[in-house]
């Protein structure tokens, strides 16, 4: 015989509940714990050449950047920002692998010189030159490669530089897609580089889009990568050839910056512009006036501005800006056509103009909206900084040159960072706190950054203790690199 009572129906209801609320704390806190764990988004903005002050939340009065200053009240704003190169291959080496140049191999260019006096390679002629052959040690560690821990889809859509062989390409250094070209610049239309095809899709060489805008091209691909990885986290890596000049042997379009006729009409001709001759290859050409230039390098800067502002704008549709970090820089100082004011120098040079850039960050979640930070940070900083994001640790016998610099941007510590250094062929750089030396082809001269951004008093003869103490260091860091084992293509080992 069973004795047991039934059970009372409200209080077997009331087990209901609470079993169902207890289910339902249990996936609550799982989510959350998910949320909080979740690795952001990144996309990665790189422009080519573009100047310190050609976004006009640097100052830059004569160009429209709506949304590169829209990312810049939404995010920080970098005053002290440098790259570790003052021209594109090696500084954007740097970027992805979180190591100078001197230390990650890549410490020049991987460019042909023929095609600045005229030749024009034949095919075969053209497949064993050092712009083909070259590339990035294959032993190096990019920004992707790690990232694939976390599960993270990377892709690049733009300008890779880093080598043509499919060992070199992206799909062999981490990323899934590519779509870009893979020389450091282009024409914007035919996309060659000096006569050569030069657009990839992933391993293999394409014409699919031949005479469509490369900025146009780039931004279709990113629009399309986040439509298709919204769902999981992503690295997406837009590395602009605007605003460089043109690489097409015809001087008219050599010298100048190519742009829609919609972005040139933006601006208002300057009274000045015209065209002048050159000599190019023993013969006269006409090519545009600075003043034409200047118009036209201003109207490729906002066609990519109008470009970002797309991207930014997708990112809020699938409502992924909060756990995004959007990062904008250029790849060096700007080149002609550029505004590096109050810099002195330009692309190629060891002063300020060369090699501190603009750089914007957002990262909602994390970073104060509308904040502005004179701190010391370099591009050596993002590679740690994004793995650190990310959740995954960088391999222990991996040296890195810089570290992760989210509490800066945060505002809640300040930059780890005291010196930074720079060597291309025989100019000579480095920074150490405020103090700038350079000894270059360009000029020479000992600066306090401090009370002289634009490098023009020479404190050389007044402060030689100083000078000699800024040579000291740049020698012990030089023997540092060169005693880190080596790598190629340069090193001799």
């Amino acid at each position: 015989m069973n004795d047991r009572q039934p059970k009372s129906p409200k209080r077997s209801k009331f087990r209901t509940l609470l079993l169902l609320g207890f289910c339902l704390f249990l996936s609550s806190a799982a989510w959350a714990a998910r949320q909080a764990n979740q690795a952001p988004n990144i996309v990665l903005i790189v422009a080519d050449d573009q100047g310190y002050a050609d976004l006009a939340c640097y100052g830059g009065k004569d160009i429209l950047t709506p949304n590169l200053d829209r990312l810049a009240s939404e995010g920080v704003r970098l005053t002290q920002f440098y790259v570790t190169w003052p021209a594109c291959t090696p500084s954007r080496g740097s970027l992805l692998t979180g190591r100078y140049p001197q230390r990650n191999g890549t410490y020049d260019m991987f460019r042909n010189e023929a095609p600045d006096y005229g030749h024009t390679y034949p095919p075969e002629e053209y497949a064993i030159t050092w712009e083909r052959i070259g590339g990035m040690d294959t032993r190096e560690i990019l920004i992707p490669a790690l990232l694939k821990e976390r599960g993270y889809v990377s892709g690049i859509f733009g300008k890779w530089d880093l080598g043509i062989h499919r060992r070199f390409l992206p799909i062999a250094r981490g990323f899934d897609a590519f779509y870009g070209f893979v020389n450091t610049g282009i024409d914007y239309y035919t996309h060659e580089r000096y006569g050569v095809p030069s657009m990839y899709r992933n391993n293999s060489p394409t014409e699919e889009d031949k005479e469509t805008y490369a900025t146009s091209l780039f931004e279709r691909e990113a629009l399309n990568f986040i439509n298709a990885n919204k769902d999981r986290p992503f690295f997406l890596y837009v590395p602009f050839n605007a605003p460089h000049n043109s690489s097409n042997l015809d001087p008219g379009i050599r010298a100048s910056v190519q742009a829609p006729q919609e972005f040139i009409d933006m601006y208002e001709p300057d009274p000045n512009e015209g065209w002048r001759t050159v000599t190019r290859y023993g013969k006269e050409a006409k090519a545009p006036n600075r003043s034409m230039r200047r118009r036209h390098f201003k109207a490729a800067v906002t066609c990519m501005d109008q470009a970002i502002g797309k991207i930014l704008n997708r990112l809020e549709e699938h409502q992924l800006t909060d756990d995004t970090i959007v990062i904008f820089l250029s790849d060096n100082g700007g080149g002609g056509g550029s505004n590096n004011s109050p810099l002195r120098g330009g692309k190629g040079r060891m002063f300020e103009g060369g090699v501190r850039v603009p750089c914007l960050i957002k990262y909602p979640k994390v970073i104060p909206a509308g904040t502005v930070s004179d701190a010391f940070l370099s591009t050596l900083e993002i590679a740690p900084t994004l793995w650190q994001l990310a959740g995954v640790q960088s391999p222990p016998q991996l040296a890195l040159d810089g570290f992760n610099m989210l509490p800066v941007l945060q505002g809640a510590a300040p930059s780890k960072r005291t010196s930074l250094f720079w060597k291309r062929r025989g100019d000579l750089a480095a920074r150490v706190g405020d103090w700038k030396w350079v000894e270059s082809r360009g000029g020479n001269g000992l600066f306090d950054l401090e009370s002289d951004v634009s490098e023009s008093k020479d404190l050389s003869v007044s402060h030689p203790d100083r000078l000699k103490a800024m040579r000291t260091h740049f020698s012990e860091w030089l023997n540092q690199m060169e005693s880190a084992e080596p790598r190629g293509p340069f090193r001799d080992y």
